[in-house]
């Protein structure tokens, strides 16, 4: 037996000299050391040895176990240390090589817009609230009391997923789910996405984007919307700027109006930009209708409120002088970077 063991640590040793991998080396371990390996078969033999024996043997078993187990470790050792090696040879980085430039990007010109028009109304208390892209047809139409047969869903043609669930065509579904949701008084903007089966042409997209805007509270008149008009026009166009109020017809507001601001290009003196008239439309507003606070769930005896829904890409035109709203959808850097 003893001369087994001293075979098992000869061989071992020679196999350990030849190991030129991890995967080599653990195949060593299990065949000498592992539960089936050899050293393990020859110390099952030791029950057949004498008392005087067995000490001896098993000593010359453990000295075997130690110089093959210390071999074995050294060796991973030394083989993760060369691995590492390659590794760091293989992925040498030259410092002193120049970097890549980073381009630094910055806001689209909707959201330079968007921006602006949120901080003004939250400058006059107005909270910013949003809501669903997906919506029920009865708070799309419905609710803000366009029903099922009404001529203004033609205007409003859009995408729908069954008979009562759509993209939203505006965002006034806002209004009903603010005023479901609070009591007044209720002051918010709603920015957002909204659909509508148009084709694509320089002024219409089948994806555009509307900022609501809805006050109620007891005593609210169309003085109040004028004010807050009048209000975010200087903001957004200068102190110089002028609105004009012209009557109109939205089935969610009674009495309705179209909003127009003297055109800023101009002065008011006439331009292509206001094809000669001095005057640019910028939004629709109105007097919530009474219907419309019932279905909110408010009391049209006690309280009124005034809505507004402005076009965000019609204030980005405006702003920046663009003739074609594609331009802003298209991604073109060198479109983009000039603002």
């Amino acid at each position: 037996m003893r001369q087994q063991l001293e075979e098992i640590r000869k061989n071992a040793e020679a196999a350990l000299g030849e190991v030129s991998s991890l995967e080599e080396l653990d195949a060593i371990r299990v065949k000498y050391l592992g539960k089936k390996g050899e050293l393990t078969a020859v110390l099952k033999q030791m029950g057949g040895l004498s008392p005087e024996e067995r000490p001896v043997v098993g000593q010359i078993a453990n000295e075997v176990r130690e110089y093959i187990q210390s071999e074995v470790d050294n060796k991973a050792a030394q083989l993760k240390s060369a691995a590492m090696d390659a590794q760091l040879l293989n992925e040498t980085i030259d410092v002193t090589l120049p970097g890549e430039e980073c381009e630094v990007g910055h806001r689209h010109p909707l959201s330079i817009v968007l921006d602006e028009v949120k901080e003004i109304f939250q400058g006059m208390g107005f909270d910013i609230i949003s809501g669903p892209e997906v919506e029920l047809d009865y708070y799309n139409f419905e609710a803000l009391n366009i029903p099922k047969d009404h001529p203004a869903r033609d205007t409003q043609d859009t995408f729908y997923i069954t008979d009562n669930i759509l993209l939203r065509t505006q965002t006034s579904p806002c209004q009903i789910r603010a005023m479901e949701e609070r009591k007044p008084p209720l002051r918010v903007i709603s920015p957002g996405r909204v659909y509508r089966s148009d084709a694509v042409d320089a002024t219409h997209s089948p994806l555009f984007h509307q900022i609501e805007g809805l006050v109620v509270d007891e005593g609210i008149t169309m003085s109040d919307l004028k004010g807050t008009l009048d209000t975010l026009a200087k903001k957004l166009y200068g102190p110089e700027t002028k609105t004009r109020f012209r009557p109109h017809h939205f089935p969610f507001t009674e009495p309705s109006c179209e909003v127009d601001v003297s055109c800023f290009k101009c002065g008011g003196v006439g331009c292509s930009m206001c094809k000669g008239e001095g005057w640019v439309e910028i939004l629709g507003a109105g007097m919530v209708h009474p219907k419309v606070l019932k279905n909110g769930g408010i009391d049209p005896e006690k309280y009124s409120g005034f809505a507004f829904g402005l076009g965000l890409e019609r204030l980005v035109m405006f702003r920046f002088g663009l003739d074609d709203m594609r331009m802003l959808y298209e991604n073109d850097v060198r479109f983009l970077e000039q603002f």
